[in-house]
């Protein structure tokens, strides 16, 4: 661990210890903060971006609970480098981070990309989900026309820019993603290091979003959606929670689609809430 003083981003540093999960051909750098002795929270962060969109909860939370936040395959430093597998090997890497670290359970929270990985391992390890908090997510289980169709324009929108410019790319998605100005700045630079070749793996995705009949939910949800998000997610967002009639609806005010970087004051306080409510 580095050992920093001074400025609070310095502070924050050493909070984490950073790790790293070799694979084959390629490795998942993951990071841990607070007390070996308390529960476990392990956040999942957005597409194209890294675990330091959580810097503001790690903050909060960590002087609470043990803390996991995980750089998918391709973003942030767990670079694609000669890997086989794709996204939606990160079950398989949450798993083996989980017995690495003696954690039999977890709280989980995903944002957005991170939303759909979360459910994903929910669904292949419920008995390891203590909670789960979905923000700018929708259920993986379910057809959903709408935003596959929606996905499909957004995706054009996507390549198009990052066949020409992967800096217009980002810029993009920066804007599209958060609403506060200096978070876009924040965001735009996680994507830095989303590079061309980290597309090869988002094609694991469609081994996540299938139609499933009869999926029972053994956890806590929580549905969040940031009140400035598009209409559409927070629809879909609304939808799936009437459908699941024990799950929780908050909504995020002056949030985009990710709340916790846009308001993290009013997100962390609904998401603790929520948490110390179910243990």
């Amino acid at each position: 661990m580095v050992i920093e003083k001074g400025t609070s981003a310095q502070k924050l540093k050493n909070l984490i210890e950073h790790k790293e999960l070799k694979q084959n051909g390629y490795s998942v750098h993951y990071y841990v903060s607070g007390d070996t002795t308390h529960e476990l929270i392990v956040f999942l962060h957005p597409a194209f971006a890294d675990h330091r969109c959580f810097d503001k909860q790690i903050e909060k939370f960590s002087k609470y609970y043990r803390i996991i936040t995980v750089d998918m395959l391709g973003h942030g430093k767990s670079s694609v480098e000669k890997a086989d597998d794709k996204i939606d090997a990160t079950v398989n890497h949450i798993y083996s981070i989980l017995q690495h670290e003696g954690y039999e359970r977890a709280h989980f929270v995903g944002v957005s990309m991170g939303a759909l990985m979360a459910q994903y391992f929910g669904l292949q390890h419920p008995e390891k989900v203590s909670s789960m908090s979905i923000l700018g997510g929708h259920n993986i289980n379910a057809a959903n026309p709408e935003i596959a169709k929606a996905q499909r324009s957004e995706n054009i929108k996507w390549l198009l820019r990052a066949i020409f410019s992967m800096n217009s790319f980002r810029r993009y998605v920066s804007s599209r993603v958060v609403s506060n100005p200096v978070q876009q700045v924040h965001f735009y630079k996680m994507a830095g290091l989303f590079k061309r070749k980290s597309f090869t793996v988002m094609s694991g995705l469609g081994n996540v979003l299938k139609v499933r009949e009869n999926v029972i939910l053994d956890y806590p949800l929580l549905i969040l959606s940031g009140d400035k998000d598009i209409e559409l997610a927070k629809r879909m967002s609304k939808k799936w929670h009437e459908s699941e009639p024990a799950s929780e609806y908050r909504e995020i005010v002056n949030a985009g689609h990710c709340a916790n970087m846009d308001n993290p004051d009013a997100f962390n306080t609904v998401l603790m809430t929520f948490i110390n409510n179910k243990e």
